[in-house]
């Protein structure tokens, strides 16, 4: 049986998301160890807005507005038969999940230090 993606999380968040603020320190935190400067595991880069758009050996990771249908949602819940992120380290809380599944769903914004690349 297939448990869709909304019926894994608590409600998101009503107000905006910020990356620098919500999103990126959860990444820090949990990503960058093995999608970071140092690592890179399946050519994926979750340490700057251009490896996150550009995705890893699967593509986009991010399908902005679409928390669902976003390849990193689904693996951080370990959906599709596919191992749940980050791997061999404790899962994300309900909250994280939720605080990204809303940035998604908000549009993916980044800083207006760090403009968001084109998928052109």
């Amino acid at each position: 049986m297939t448990v869709s993606v909304a019926a894994q999380n608590p409600p998101a968040p009503s107000t905006p998301v910020d990356f620098t603020r919500d999103i990126q320190p959860i990444l820090q935190a949990s990503c960058y160890e093995c999608h970071g400067t140092k690592k890179t595991k399946a050519h994926l880069r979750l340490d700057s807005a251009a490896g996150i758009v550009k995705g890893g050996e699967t593509g986009p990771i991010i399908v902005p507005g679409k928390s669902e249908q976003s390849l990193i949602v689904r693996r951080i819940l370990g959906l599709d038969g596919d191992d749940r992120m980050p791997k061999d380290e404790d899962p994300l809380s309900a909250e994280q999940i939720a605080l990204i599944r809303a940035w998604i769903d908000q549009g993916a914004k980044w800083p207006a230090t760090e403009p968001a690349p084109t998928t052109a």
